[in-house]
């Protein structure tokens, strides 16, 4: 069973990474009139917005594009910082739709800002308790699955409250866009929806990925219990 729900949930995510690449590389075809790469529509949003205290920088890997609340940096990937494309404005306005969700003190992002550590503390937990579990026998499979199920509560936790954060940023984008004329109406801004509507299925997968392993540690709980 354990090895279905890896399986699915593998399934699930590179299905969703690999349409999201298929509708990027399409969207990427498609030249926006205003002529604006990523880097300047991220650069007039923020002006826009009154927002001068986050740095726009050239990340180095393709997709790596994030916005850092911590220390006020967005990064785009070469392609996105250069770009010209519908799918290289929309993806550079959804990292400043999270710097807009920072200024005005978006409570999902706090929340998804407040879990980080906890979040990175599960995952290499994780790891610990299965080696400490199965291959050091110091912690009883009972104890371990309570601390698995645990953890695996927490990692799904942090992609519950990363959809609403997500595709908050995606709506922004797309109305800001147009709002500032970087992108016209018919086919600029429909290869916009495309790529952050395609960029949110990866976050869905993400999700259901961490439910389904979640469930399954309940599921062996409970019948340990019976």
């Amino acid at each position: 069973m354990y090895w279905i729900i890896l399986g699915v949930t593998a399934l699930l995510s590179f299905g969703a990474m690999a349409y999201l690449k298929s509708v990027y590389a399409r969207a990427a075809q498609v030249p926006v009139a205003s002529g604006l790469t990523g880097a300047e529509t991220a650069a007039r949003i923020l002006q826009w917005a009154g927002i001068h205290d986050v740095q726009i920088e050239r990340g180095d890997s393709f997709l790596g594009d994030h916005y850092d609340p911590l220390n006020k940096k967005l990064v785009l990937s070469p392609d996105n910082y250069d770009g010209t494309s519908a799918a290289h404005v929309g993806v550079a306005a959804h990292e400043c739709g999270h710097a807009l969700q920072h200024q005005q003190h978006y409570i999902p992002l706090q929340i998804r800002m407040g879990s980080v550590y906890a979040t990175n503390f599960a995952s290499n937990a994780i790891f610990y308790v299965m080696m400490a579990s199965m291959f050091l026998h110091v912690i009883s499979p009972y104890v371990a699955l309570w601390i698995l199920a645990l953890c695996m509560g927490v990692i799904m936790f942090f992609n519950l409250i990363t959809l609403p954060v997500e595709f908050d940023a995606s709506a922004r984008a797309k109305v800001v866009l147009q709002q500032l004329g970087i992108v016209r109406a018919g086919p600029e801004a429909a290869a916009v929806n495309s790529t952050l509507n395609a960029a949110g299925l990866t976050y869905v997968a993400a999700f259901v990925g961490t439910l389904f392993q979640f469930l399954y540690y309940i599921m062996l709980l409970t019948n340990r219990r019976n």
